[in-house]
């Protein structure tokens, strides 16, 4: 009987853990395939962990991670991934806006031969018009830009065959971005579209500056653009300084008016110095990745793996120990 994996990144959600688990049980329970819940506890200050503690005690399909501190949703994922064991491994938020009852759906579309089934949000039951619109709107500038169309709406929330798994578990960029890097794979995808519903309890961890780092990343991730913009704004101030110096030559020599040019003189200034500045913090973005990434630092780092990789670490280490023994005997028979 084949196995999904389903991971769930967890920071703070003591009063959602309980709940999700039933129903994703309730959803499972008809189906014809084995599976295990691979929550990752990105570091929580809350009950979450002990939670943790009391469902894996009680179902052996429960298969917590603990980072040993806050890493980020993106890199508590990207844990899951790397191990979760499932022929089919799907990834969704525990608090209850991914709909556990579309997990049905999503393995029938992979039954069916495709390598990725995304969901894609079409909205979210009570979100403010601010988010939807200025969603929309990073979403047009980043195709825009882009050279790998990101598909508006895209969630973390979708199948990836074992195969897309283990192709995914290559890519190991700290600022990642896997929406992106999920749909500039390639492979088969399908997508399908679903409404959120409201978080059954809590509130988003998702701060407006989470939400702006978030954002940088699949800008810088997905496209050089915005290096070359000072490229362009140095074309346009030399355009613009070429028009200044013409009109300065016109008032001087065809008018003879020529007066003090304090204001021309501070606006040519600031806007120089502007996108000078900009130029430098564009750049200075991409080059403090680079920084990052050449420490070569890991992405996360585990205070405690799941239970069925210790089990079998310790059946590895009493196999040694046996081996050891044996050998040990053997020597001690041949004296």
């Amino acid at each position: 009987m084949k196995l999904i994996s389903i991971v769930v990144p967890v920071y703070n959600e003591e009063a959602n853990l309980q709940h999700f688990y039933e129903t994703v049980c309730a959803v499972m329970a008809p189906l014809s395939y084995r599976f295990e819940l691979v929550f990752v506890d990105d570091g929580s200050k809350d009950e979450s962990r002990a939670i943790l503690h009391q469902l894996e005690m009680n179902d052996t399909r429960v298969q917590p991670i603990f980072l040993a501190r806050n890493s980020g949703h993106q890199l508590a994922l990207t844990c899951g991934l790397d191990y979760a064991d499932g022929d089919a491994v799907i990834t969704m938020d525990g608090d209850m806006q991914h709909p556990p009852e579309l997990i049905p759906e999503l393995i029938r579309e992979w039954e069916a031969g495709w390598e990725v089934v995304q969901t894609i949000r079409v909205t979210t039951e009570g979100v403010s018009l601010l988010k939807k619109s200025t969603s929309a709107l990073y979403y047009k500038l980043l195709n825009m830009i882009s050279n790998v169309r990101i598909q508006p709406g895209g969630s973390d929330f979708r199948l990836m065959d074992r195969k897309v798994v283990l192709a995914f578990r290559r890519y190991r960029e700290h600022a990642r971005f896997i929406r992106g890097l999920i749909g500039s794979m390639g492979y088969r995808q399908k997508q399908i579209e679903f409404v959120a519903p409201p978080r059954f309890a809590g509130v988003s961890k998702f701060s407006p500056r989470k939400m702006m780092h978030f954002a940088l990343d699949g800008i810088l991730a997905f496209s050089t653009l915005p290096l070359r913009f000072g490229l362009y704004a140095g074309i346009l101030s030399g355009v613009v300084s070429f028009i200044l110096f013409l009109h300065v030559l016109f008032v001087k020599y065809v008018e003879n008016d020529a007066v003090p040019g304090w204001a021309t003189i501070l606006a040519c200034v600031l806007f120089f110095g502007g996108v000078q500045l900009i130029s430098l913090g564009i750049m200075g973005e991409y080059i403090g990745r680079i920084f990052e990434e050449t420490k070569g630092r890991p992405l996360y780092l585990i205070a405690r793996d799941k239970p069925a990789i210790l089990a079998e670490e310790q059946k590895c280490r009493e196999t040694a120990e046996k081996l050891t023994a044996n050998t040990d005997g053997i020597l001690s028979a041949g004296r």
